[in-house]
């Protein structure tokens, strides 16, 4: 990059829901996007978070991924390479099963939803759920950052396993 040129920092959140709203909050899920982002030095992205229901998050599910069930979170990077890159992640999130688990697990659906979208973006910033280890890494971190926002502990609130 020339001299005294700088990249311009900018975060851009969109939301799209096709889901009753009511349970949470939007500005908060984007305050919480723009919270991980800045934590993680991510400086120039636009995340598209789609808020769906179980149906659509099957559909999704087993269109990209070839598995027929419903889940909780899919991500995408849809970045390209180009040399002022931009990062362009997509956050699918399944709001009926968070108001499912919510009910569960005796917290809010905003929190419950807040976590996947949490472990959703963490996926896409280099975080790996595949091994125990890693898992615990992940899963704290996850908890550590909705606790800084005021969620609690909402991962490993009762040792809930997924």
């Amino acid at each position: 990059m020339p001299a005294g040129k700088q990249k311009r920092k900018y975060i851009t959140v969109r939301i799209t829901s096709g889901f009753d709203t009511s349970a949470f909050s939007l500005p908060h899920l984007k305050k919480l996007v723009k919270n991980i982002c800045a934590r993680f030095n991510l400086s120039r992205a636009v995340i598209s978070l789609v808020i769906v229901g179980d149906a659509q998050i099957r559909k999704l599910n087993k269109r990209f991924l070839n598995r027929n069930c419903s889940t909780d979170c899919l991500s995408f990077d849809l970045s390209d390479n180009g040399p002022d890159r931009v990062k362009s992640i997509e956050l699918i999130v399944n709001a009926q099963m968070a108001a499912r688990q919510a009910k569960l697990r005796r917290h809010s659906t905003e929190a419950e939803l807040a976590l996947y979208i949490t472990h959703a973006l963490l996926h896409n910033l280099g975080f790996d759920d595949s091994a125990k280890p890693k898992a615990k890494k992940m899963h704290d971190t996850e908890d550590k950052i909705l606790q800084q926002l005021g969620y609690g502990l909402v991962y490993n609130k009762t040792n809930w396993s997924y």
